[in-house]
């Protein structure tokens, strides 16, 4: 796994490191995925002002009211069987 990082100065400008694709995006909502899953950046007016997938970075202007990470999924452990038989 590569670094996550979040940089959040003054609600009003948020960097982020380990972005692997911007899911979605408007003036109220962008959507990401990271190297810590995904994650949900919701405010007001917000603008993409720097993206850099290959470097795996992203900065975003305006005002941010939250960030969330998605539940990471759980693991799946197989059938009954494959686990008594191992």
């Amino acid at each position: 796994m590569r670094s996550h990082c979040v940089h959040l100065d003054g609600r009003e400008l948020l960097s982020v490191t380990g972005v692997t694709d911007v899911t979605s995006f408007n003036d109220t909502e962008i959507l990401l995925s990271t190297e810590a899953g995904g994650m949900c950046v919701s405010g007001v007016d917000l603008h993409i002002r720097r993206l850099d997938l290959e470097g795996g970075c992203i900065s975003v202007e305006g005002t941010v009211d939250a960030i969330e990470y998605d539940e990471p999924a759980p693991e799946k452990r197989g059938s009954l069987l494959s686990r008594i038989f191992r």
